[in-house]
This record gives structure tokens, sequence and C-alpha cells, in this order.
């Protein structure tokens, strides 16, 4: 009877696991799949108890849905087991065509396992084929890689028997399909995890697009976009509001241009070397107007990650006001607060960076000096002998040697290439490159040109300042600055040294046109000074002094100081009197 019903059983069979596979590929997530797999194992495939335990990311399997007995579903769902477990039940008992067996003869070993459980009471088999209490059906998923799913297990079949082929074959089947709408579950599930991060991650963007739009936009200082790298290397691609105004040039037309178009010839250096490093830079910008400001460059690399670096992303700020700070304070620092002239620091300055260590007398040369120190000198045989010689050469203009063998640069022998006469070496000063001072060698006008150093003291100065205070004192000495400063040439220094003492540093002249300027400069500084409806007079007496290299800027002035106050005793009282 029962093999001739068998056809009409597999019928209703396919019946059914059509309708329960197709069930399972309306559930909208996992969830819903895994409750829809177990609840078509009791509705379909006649099965009172079934439950789907699924793998996690760490390995191990948890119960995620079960169905046919609530008591047992509150019980067991959520548990998990180890996957050392599972496997070892996977690996014992019978083998059904991919479907595991367990019959309760064996499965008493697995009682105290950490495999979630439940158990049913019930008589014992009165047949071969009936099913057990204890009896254990698992029908393994496996991903199209061969990777495990999870596992269905079933218990309590309707008809009380163990499935026969049929019933193995239609499990069999109904677990393939679970397995099928399980990954894709998990897929739909994966899907819209990474469609709401990319929208996240897209809202994000776009929120940091439009928080960096309105900051570069709206910043109060200038900000621009450059290319970098390419043919187009520097050129602005973006400018905001800020920096239009502080340049003068809308930004259609600054897109025209690279910051090399708009920096200043002697900062195009600094420039070149920011863009290249990133960094910060102080330098000028060109107006629309043609002048230019003092700005701060502030570069960052914007890189990309496949192309490496693309963008420079620029900050400049305005610094005029701040540079203008700084230079007046440099100044100050280095000009007199009352006349407005180069102060004595700066008058030393600019009087030792034209000197350097080097006499004006140049040294002679090695082969030279032994030429000079060896000529007549032979003995018996054939050595020189230099014990107590002496050989001197008159000094002259540059280009004649003076040497002395017993003097402080006497040679001692120790070193062959010790002479007295070597040419000086970089740690001796700054030589080369160097264009040396030289200074006239008589006070008669012989041709050389020299850097003059007139050192003026006025006469009849504290006579003004004792009798008309020190408000008058200012006056004629801010006059006097003036006068002086009228009286030379755009390229000569006139320096207040301190009190009633100025200093003119004249390049390029010649005794006698050192002389015709100190006469000038006097005569420019008699005439009477009025203050406040007051005239006033001061004499000028002037010292001529001659910079070369091999003095110090103190030994220079000491010199020009030497000769005024000679020049002043030289005349009488009555010409120095005045006021």
């Amino acid at each position: 009877m029962e093999t001739e019903s068998e056809p009409y059983v597999r019928l209703a069979t396919l019946r059914q696991l059509h309708r329960v596979v197709a069930d399972l590929n309306t559930a909208r997530s996992l969830a819903d799949t895994l409750q829809t797999v177990v609840d078509g194992i009791v509705v379909g495939l006649g099965y009172e108890l079934a439950c789907v335990n699924l793998v996690r990311p760490d390995g191990d399997l948890v119960v995620a849905a079960f169905a046919g007995d609530p008591a047992a579903e509150a019980l067991i769902t959520g548990r998990v087991g180890s996957r050392a477990s599972w496997e070892r039940r996977l690996t014992m008992g019978e083998n059904w065509d991919g479907l595991r067996f367990i019959p309760h003869t064996e499965g008493w070993i697995l009682m105290e396992d950490d495999v979630p459980q439940w158990h049913t009471d019930g008589p014992d088999p009165r047949f071969e084929d009936e099913w057990h209490p204890e009896d254990r059906l698992y029908a393994p998923m496996y991903a199209s890689g061969g990777e495990l799913l999870g596992v269905i297990s079933v218990d309590r079949p309707r008809n009380g028997r163990r499935p026969g082929a049929w019933g193995r074959e239609a499990l069999q089947m109904y677990a393939f399909q679970a397995a099928i709408a399980i990954s894709n579950a998990r897929l739909r599930a994966n899907m819209q995890r990474a469609l709401v991060r990319l929208e996240r991650e897209q809202q994000a963007l776009r929120a940091s697009e439009e928080s960096f739009r309105q900051a570069f936009e709206y910043a109060p200082s200038g900000m621009a976009i450059a290319e970098m790298g390419g043919d187009q290397h520097g050129r602005l691609l973006r400018t905001n509001d800020a920096l239009c105004r502080l340049l003068g040039r809308p930004a259609s037309v600054l897109r025209r241009y690279s910051f090399s178009d708009l920096v200043h010839p002697e900062d195009i250096g600094t420039l070149l070397r920011t863009s290249a490093e990133g960094g910060r830079a102080e330098l000028r910008l060109g107006r629309r107007d043609g002048t230019y400001v003092w700005v701060s460059l502030r570069n960052s690399v914007v890189a990309d990650a496949a192309d490496g670096p693309r963008f420079l992303l620029t900050h400049v700020e305005d610094i005029e006001e701040r540079k203008r700070h700084e230079l007046q304070l440099a100044h100050r620092a280095s000009h007199d607060s009352l006349t407005g002239l180069p102060n004595s620091a700066e008058l030393r300055s600019r009087l030792g960076a034209r000197l350097c260590r080097r006499p004006q007398s140049v040294r002679a040369t090695a082969v030279e000096a032994l030429d000079a120190a060896f000529e007549g000198r032979d003995g018996h045989d054939g050595r020189a002998v230099h014990d107590g010689y002496e050989v001197r050469a008159e000094a002259g203009g540059a280009g004649e040697h003076g040497f002395q063998a017993d003097g402080p640069d006497r040679y001692t022998g120790s070193d062959p290439f010790e002479f007295p006469g070597a040419p000086v070496t970089a740690a001796d000063g700054p030589y080369d490159h160097h264009v040396h001072t030289v200074a006239p060698a008589t006070d008669i006008d012989d041709g050389t040109k020299g850097l003059a150093v007139l050192f003026c003291d006025l006469d009849g100065f504290k006579s003004i300042n004792d009798r008309f205070g020190h408000h008058t004192g200012d006056a004629v000495l801010i006059e006097v600055a003036r006068r002086l400063t009228r009286g030379v040439r755009d390229g000569d220094t006139v320096a207040r040294l301190g009190g009633d003492e100025f200093v003119v540093l004249a390049d390029g002249l010649g005794a006698a046109d050192a002389a015709d300027l100190a006469v000038r400069l006097r005569n420019a500084i008699i005439p009477p000074i009025r203050v406040d409806g007051r005239a006033v007079r001061v004499g000028a007496s002037f010292g001529i002094g001659w910079a070369s290299c091999g003095m110090s800027a103190d030994e220079v002035l000491r010199s020009a100081d030497q000769r005024m106050y000679i020049e002043k005793r030289s005349r009488s009282k009555a010409h120095r009197r005045a006021g």
C-alpha cells in the first residue's frame, strides 16, 4: 500500500516544497528569511519542530530562528554553540546524502556538549524505522564557495517515522534553497548597510564641502587654490573675495595669473621655495594700481590618494601694518630720534661693511716672499741661509708689498707653507669678491679715489644750549642735519655721532674733492639759523679721514676725529666763535 501511494506522496510533497520555497524569496530581511525557513519546514515538510543555527563572524553557531514549540523557542533562541562541538556532530552518525542523522543509540554522548538542544518525551520505538525522542537530524547549509552558513535541525516527524529516501531528498533540496535565500538576504543586508553608510558619508562630504566653501568664501583674510605640478603649476584656480579686495582685482582676472606673476621680483625665490615645499613665507604681491602689499603666505598641499599632490591651498594674510611697524622700529633703532639721521651704530655698520681686515698694502705672495728673502743668501752647499736677515719694501698704493723677516710676521721655518706674505685665507676675512677700500697716500691729490670720512664738530653750540635752552639747541641740530644732507650726494651718508658731532661718508673722492666738500659743508652751516624769531649761528670744524681695508670702523672714526681737533686748534678762537 505504501509503495502504491508513494507517487501521490511525492506529488504532494513537491507542491508543499514549491510553496515554501516560494515563500523564502518573499522575505525582506535576514531575520524574516530565517524565520521563513523554519516555518516552511514545520508547514511543508512534515516536522513538528525546526530551528536554524546560523554561523556568526567568529565561527560559532547561534540559534537564530525556531518554530513549532513556543516554550522551546524561548529556551534556546539566541544561545550559542561552539564551532568545535558542531563539527563533532556533523562528522559522527549516519550520512544521508548530505544530511547527518545521529540515532539515539549514539547521541547520548552529546548530552553534555555546549550545543543548544531541547528534549522531547515519548515512548521507545516499536519498529526499526520509528522516530525516537533522542534522535537528531541535521541539514547543513553551504554557500556557493563551500563555506558553512548554518545548520537546520529538525525533530518529531508527524508520521512518527524516520524520513525515507524521498523525505530526505526533500529536506536536502530545501536546505539548498534555504542556503541560497540566506546568502541573498545577507547580501541585501550588506548592500543596505553599505547604501546607508554611503549616504551618510555623502551627507558628511556635502556638509564638509559646504563648510569648506563657506570658510573659504567668507574668510576675513585671502584664500586661494592653485594648481600644483604640470605646465600650469601655480595658476590660480579659485580665490575668495578677501583676496580680490586685497589685490584690487576681480576673481575672473586673478584666474589668469599665478602667484609668480604677482610677486615682487625680489621675492620670487622665496615664493618658489615655499610653493615647492609648502610652509610659510612673507613676501610682496602686486596690486592693480601698481603698488605692492606685504603678505604672509601659508601653503598647504591638498593630496589625492591615487595621484599624489594636486593642489596648493594658500592662505594670504595682509601684514602691511606689521611690516610698516617693523620698519619703523628698525628705523628707530638705527637712526637718531631728533634729526632722523643714521645714528652711531648704523654709521659703524655702514662703514664696517666697506672694510675687511686685509691691509691696504697687500702682503707678498708666497713665491714673492721667498724670492725676496733668499735673494743673495746662498751658502756653499747651494742652500739659502736666512739667519738675521731683513728685507723691506716701501709701502705704496694698492699692489705694493711690505715684508719684514724679523718683525711680527717673521717666518719661523717650522712649516714650509707658512709665509709672512702668504695669501690671506677665508678665515682671515671676506676678501674674495670684495672691492678693497684704499686711501690716498698723502693729502696731495695724486688721483687716488677713496672713501672720505668727514668728522664735523659744531663750534659755539654749547653756548647756544646754555643761553637759550635745549629747545633751541635741538632746533639748531635739526637744521644743521638738514643743511648737511642737502649738501651731499644721494649715495653719501650723513650721520649724527652724538651731541653736536656729525660724520659724512663720501665715496669716490680724491684728497682735493674731500677738502672742497668740507669747505662747502662748513659754508652751508655758517648762515644764521632762526629759532622762535631769534637768529643764532654756529660754526663747524671738519677733520678728513680715509677708510681703508685693514682698519676697523672705530680706527677710521678716531683718525678723522684727531684730524678734526688738529684743524680746530689750527684756527683762532675768533674764527671758530659763532652765535
